[in-house]
């Protein structure tokens, strides 16, 4: 199963790629725990996410700057294949 983590203010993201099949948890509660998922969505809008420099993750970072839940979800898709 496929483990994402979105930023809180994401709430339609959240939504549609649950509806999708996949785990989503809330940024904010994870954020000392980025190892654990396979991709990380964030909005966009502060380029220092986690107000951190040196944030370690071993999925891909997506920006929904823009983006419809379905081009979050075909991002996310092309970049775990």
């Amino acid at each position: 199963m496929k483990r994402v983590v979105v930023e809180d203010s994401l709430t339609n993201v959240k939504s549609y790629l649950q509806q999708q099949g996949y785990i989503v948890e809330d940024l904010e509660n994870n954020k000392n725990n980025l190892k654990a998922f396979d991709v990380v969505v964030v909005s966009g809008q502060d380029s220092n996410f986690l107000g951190m420099h040196n944030t370690s993750t071993r999925g891909s970072v997506i920006s929904a700057k823009g983006l419809t839940p379905q081009d979050v979800l075909s991002q996310i898709e092309n970049r775990m294949s």
